[in-house]
């Protein structure tokens, strides 16, 4: 239905722009399943390199004299200056202290969306809205962790998050796989009381005394950990803070905002409707390469709040191998492998759809049509390179195999996305940041029968579905004012939201404020 539609992209995108600065009253709303450290995710631990010894600068003296033969006049002595190394800017409104044992730190995180019309042929209960609408989401973080010791080879973390979320997403955050704001919360009705986000005891048993650099965060406070070792975490987390993690397409807060962009779109990880989960991991990394394993609590219905606590009929399995190494000599590369086996009470959406045409359902449900210990698996890649001391580009690759109805995360079988972003240090603005991506999601035949004859999932359900792959554009310009002040412009572009050609294209606009203390 596109060629409806090119001859206004021009005046829409327009029409975003000023819709961002006619701003108006925004609506309250619900927020943000996962989210990572407000500073974004530290850069792998670095090798310790020693300063160079004193003195073996080059100075004027020890330059050679362009005359020999004459005596040079002498000269009063001139004092050495030592050479000034770069300060890194400060990028929380207050500095935290190095080699502490106690951490605190908080984040807010403010987003305003709006949308305008665009074309729809009909919608359904779980449709994306098709009028202009705006809408804001808040969030609000206190990160608070201790080392009880000051070991290095056996240090242990004790960590705990408080957390607030607020306000409400577009259309309630339905109508579309790749939803435009991580930071939403897919059930409004939890109100905006604080909640416990994390606690955790992290444990790492180091397996040699050679030790390498690590920036230390709430989720780490050492400042030096061994090079070879395994490390052990259990409690309430979030699993992208560990698994599917990328360093220009994982933060909601200075990076992108679309759910399918920070995260791998079919990687339907345990969680629940708040994107956190409760269970262990383990992990063991080397000087190059890390593998991690870990074992969650799945919810008890689709993006559900309550979880079931008998892991042995349901529980998520989740692996990912990582290696740290660049294509390009001089920079740095990373690649995972990732993947996943869920255990669930989950719906089977062929047996839905047979169900309706026999007719014993009204419409498709797949609620009707749930089993328990379904098994639900798939697998994702996972790819990040620098090209320049500027450039980074990013990747990623999504599979699950389909049949079991999208249960934690977002209704998406198969994902693959590209994009990078750029640091501004050629205009003296070594902290903005501009990035662009493009996202394409799909979903497999007997999903796209179930929403064609009327189904509906917890996100989607136009009542109808001429199929065609969810096609999405995002970038964003992130300007670093002060400190840990940031904020942000994101344009969003959809061709067939919710998968359904008869319906957008849809443009979306962002305005982001955000602050790290």
């Amino acid at each position: 239905m596109a060629h409806r539609h090119n001859c206004a992209h021009s005046l829409l995108l327009v029409a975003a722009i000023v819709l961002f600065a006619a701003g108006g009253s925004a609506g309250i709303a619900q927020s943000n399943p996962s989210f990572r450290d407000p500073a974004g995710f530290p850069d792998p631990p670095q090798p310790t390199v020693a300063a160079p010894a004193p003195g073996h600068g080059t100075s004027l003296f020890s330059m050679p004299q362009r005359n020999p033969g004459k005596r040079a006049r002498a000269l009063p002595p001139i004092p050495s200056t030592p050479a000034q190394e770069p300060v890194d800017p400060v990028l929380t409104m207050l500095p935290h202290l190095e080699g502490s044992r106690y951490w605190i730190s908080g984040q807010a995180n403010i987003i305003f969306q709006g949308r305008l019309p665009f074309h729809s042929a009909y919608q359904g209960t779980n449709s994306f809205r098709n009028s202009s609408e705006y809408k804001t989401s808040m969030v609000g973080t206190l990160y608070t962790a201790m080392r009880p010791s000051h070991s290095i080879r056996y240090n242990t973390d004790l960590i705990f998050d408080m957390e607030s979320a607020a306000g409400r997403g577009l259309s309630e955050a339905l109508g579309l796989a790749g939803f435009t704001n991580l930071d939403v919360v897919r059930n409004p009705n939890l109100g905006s009381t604080p909640y416990i986000a994390r606690y955790q005891i992290h444990q790492v048993f180091g397996l040699t005394s050679q030790t390498i650099t690590q920036n230390a965060s709430f989720f780490a406070l050492a400042p030096e950990v061994p090079t070879r070792r395994i490390e052990f975490r259990v409690g309430k987390l979030t699993l992208p803070d560990f698994f599917d993690a990328n360093d220009i397409g994982s933060d909601s807060h200075l990076q992108f905002m679309n759910w399918s962009v920070d995260n791998n779109g079919a990687y339907d990880y345990a969680a629940d409707t708040r994107g956190y989960t409760v269970g262990g991991m383990t992990e063991y990394d080397d000087k190059s390469w890390t593998v991690r394993y870990g074992l969650f609590a799945m919810p008890i219905i689709a993006n559900g709040i309550d979880m079931d606590w008998a892991l042995s009929r349901a529980h998520g399995q989740n692996g990912e191998f990582e290696l740290r190494k660049s294509l390009l000599k001089q920079r740095k590369g990373t690649t995972r492998i990732l993947f996943y086996a869920n255990r669930a009470h989950m719906g089977v959406y062929r047996e839905a759809v047979r169900a309706y045409l026999a007719g014993a359902d009204p419409t498709p449900n797949i609620v009707a049509h749930e089993h328990f210990s379904a098994l639900k698996y798939g697998f994702g890649y996972n790819t990040q390179q620098e090209i320049t001391d500027n450039l980074r580009v990013f990747g990623r690759f999504g599979w699950n195999e389909g049949q079991h109805e999208s249960f934690a995360y977002t209704e998406v079988d198969q994902t693959v996305e590209f994009g990078g972003d750029y640091f501004m240090k050629r205009f003296n603005r070594g902290e903005d940041k501009i990035g662009a991506v493009f996202v394409s999601n799909a979903i497999k035949r007997d999903h796209q029968n179930y929403l064609h004859f009327g189904g509906v999932g917890f996100l989607l359900g136009d009542g109808n579905l001429n199929y065609g792959r969810e096609n999405i554009v995002e970038s964003y310009y992130n300007w670093h004012a002060w400190r840990g002040m940031f904020y942000s412009l994101d344009v969003q572009h959809f061709n067939n939201p919710g998968y359904n050609r008869d319906r957008g294209p849809a443009w979306v606009g962002s305005v982001r404020a955000h602050v790290d203390f």
